[in-house]
């Protein structure tokens, strides 16, 4: 009985992470053509910054992102100060 429990939860947990993987791509990809064009634009038309990234490049930047933060939480010890 808890094996079949588990067949029908773990492909809907799949399914909302891949679902949740791509929105958060997808709003890297937004919010890069929406800001950097209005903050750089100079170097855009210089070709120096990209105006539009590759769904590639988004994973580079969300990881980036997502290092950063981490760091960011390491170095103060994921503990809020009061």
């Amino acid at each position: 009985m808890r094996s079949s429990c588990w067949l029908a939860v773990v492909p809907g947990i799949l399914a909302l992470i891949v679902i949740v993987f791509i929105v958060a791509l997808f709003l890297v990809k937004v919010l890069w053509a929406w800001t950097i064009p209005d903050l750089f634009p100079g170097a855009v038309e210089q070709g120096l910054v990209a105006e539009s990234i590759s769904w590639f490049t988004a994973l580079k930047v969300a990881i980036f992102v997502a290092v950063l933060a981490g760091l960011a939480g390491a170095r103060s010890g994921g503990r809020h100060r009061e």
